[in-house]
């Protein structure tokens, strides 16, 4: 009952704070600036406590400018803050903010993680804070996704000795500044290396900060401008970053776009201070892959060669690259830059691939009609081979003529094993400060697994690709148009609260009243 509860409160945050996004369409400057990111071998990890706390311009001019792999930890979900939008609160609220979350990532390029930690509202100090999330568990969490990320350098939005101003922002700053050596240390979580390999980031920032009557930016702190212009994006980085903020919808933190030079100061934690640049001592190029001088000579004529009018000459190019990535020894940048080039080949070929439903919701025990449509928009050669969904496994050796559609439909059985679709931070009763995840491989992740996925193998130039699309539901909606929502698994029947407040007291009794829904097709429930 409780856990159908949360599920039923996923959804519906899920379904309301966000539009699951319409299969991936990249314009020709996207694909250019993807083309280019190909020779960044870099990344940053920003941490702080909560949802709304990141600073999206400097996450944004990171990603978007200096093309580095970006990402954002935050250590809690939010689930103590205030709600503009609705009545949610707690969990709820949560689920919520995760969302507002990925969204923020979406507009402004970065990647979202977050810890086990709750959040339960303001704290006095980090001591405080620690007593509540069993500190060491939190740290844990920290090392597992500096461990996985393996971030070159580590940003802080808060620092140690309390100018954050709440015991959140400062533990933040703490354990950053902690599990910078113990993700290093073999000695230190070491059930975590059967997954990860120890990782030794070159410094730890402070991102020192002018807001709240609170001045901790000195002119002798490294500086950089984040302001500046974006010719292929057709913005600049402040109104970008504007628009990731106002994805904060329930914080009431929508804010206007800012243009020109905008100023970001640092002050260095662990590690050295950085003199010219934020990345100083860290190799960016291929030259810190073995044998990866030859992969940077290619992408450089990738570059040169790359028709905006025409980006489907540069598939075969891709497919090429991929085959001398192939060759390298095996490693974190390899394997990032492959999934890099294996989403440019499907972007740059126009390959429209959906697979989708008519029915939001696929019930335990009953079946479901899976709607596969292709298109080779721009006449690459690509042929269709195999496709894999759960109980699905189909062979077609089919060419994929330029822009004429393929579509055809499935229907299949859902077991009554398939999983439930729920937050997995949900699935166990929680604990006094943290949620009770046991699974090292789901710590860290941002949102709700996906509840179908198709393998779809393919044919391009002669090689062979398998690329995993998402199941999505599609409808149209006479206002808005053609809308997709994630595909989520329900059981046969469905028990759904009220959503007005109750109040009880001395745990008292109360009444309410209870929902019972079938979901399965020409189901009667009495």
């Amino acid at each position: 009952m409780k856990k159908m509860f949360f599920f039923l409160i996923a959804l519906s945050s899920i379904s309301s704070s966000i539009r699951s996004q319409a299969p991936a369409s990249w314009s020709s400057a996207d694909m250019y600036h993807a083309i280019r990111k190909l020779q960044v071998l870099g990344s940053v990890l920003y941490v702080a406590a909560h949802p709304d706390d990141e600073n999206t311009r400097l996450i944004t001019w990171l990603s978007k400018d200096r093309m580095l792999r970006t990402g954002y930890l935050s250590l809690t979900r939010g689930d103590g803050g205030q709600n503009l939008i609705g009545e949610e609160q707690g969990i709820e609220l949560g689920l919520i903010r995760t969302q507002e979350l990925l969204a923020a990532r979406r507009v402004d390029g970065g990647e979202q993680f977050f810890t086990r930690a709750y959040d339960f509202g303001y704290s006095k100090n980090p001591e405080e804070t620690f007593n509540k999330w069993d500190k060491e568990k939190i740290l844990a969490d920290v090392v597992w996704v500096i461990r996985k990320f393996q971030p070159d350098v580590i940003i802080n939005r808060f620092p140690v000795s309390g100018e954050g101003g709440h015991g959140h922002h400062t533990a933040s700053g703490i354990l950053a500044n902690e599990a910078f050596a113990a993700a290093a240390d073999p000695n230190r979580f070491p059930e975590q290396l059967q997954f990860v390999k120890v990782w030794q980031a070159k410094r730890v920032l402070w991102n020192t900060f002018n807001f709240g009557g609170n001045n901790t930016t000195r002119e002798d702190q490294f500086k950089v401008d984040v302001g500046g212009y974006n010719p292929l994006l057709g913005k600049s980085y402040g109104e970008i970053a504007a628009e990731s903020r106002s994805q904060h919808k329930s914080q009431g933190f929508g804010v206007p776009a800012t243009r020109g030079e905008s100023l970001e100061y640092f002050k260095a934690s662990k590690g050295d201070q950085p003199s010219n640049d934020l990345m100083d001592g860290v190799d960016l190029s291929w030259s810190r892959i073995p044998g990866g001088e030859a992969v940077a000579t290619a992408i450089d004529k990738l570059v040169s060669n790359f028709d905006l009018l025409h980006p489907e000459k540069t598939v075969e190019g891709l497919v090429k690259l991929d085959q001398m990535m192939s060759n390298l020894p095996d490693g974190y940048w390899k394997t990032q830059k492959k999934k890099e080039v294996q989403e440019l080949i499907v972007q740059c070929s126009g390959l429209f691939m959906d697979i989708t439903t008519t029915e939001q919701f696929a019930v335990q025990t009953d079946s479901l009609r899976f709607n596969f449509a292709f298109n080779n928009r721009l006449g690459s050669s690509i042929s269709l081979e195999k496709i894999t969904m759960d109980q699905f496994d189909s062979s077609f050796a089919r060419k994929l003529e330029k822009n004429r559609n393929y579509n055809f439909s499935k229907t299949l059985y859902i077991p009554a094993g398939k999983p439930i679709t729920q937050p997995y931070w949900l699935e166990r009763k929680m604990k006094e400060g943290y949620f009770d995840v046991t699974n090292q491989l789901l710590i860290g992740q941002p949102n709700v697994n996906t509840a179908f996925n198709a393998f779809i193998q393919l044919n391009i130039y002669g090689e062979g690709y398998v690329i995993a699309r998402p199941v999505r539901y599609k409808f149209t909606d006479p206002v808005k148009g053609e809308l997709y929502q994630p595909l989520v698994v329900v059981p046969p029947v469905l028990l759904e609260p009220d959503n007005t407040t109750k109040i009880s007291r001395n745990n008292n009794q109360f009444e309410g009243t209870l929902s019972l829904t079938g979901k399965k097709k020409g189901s009667r429930l009495f």
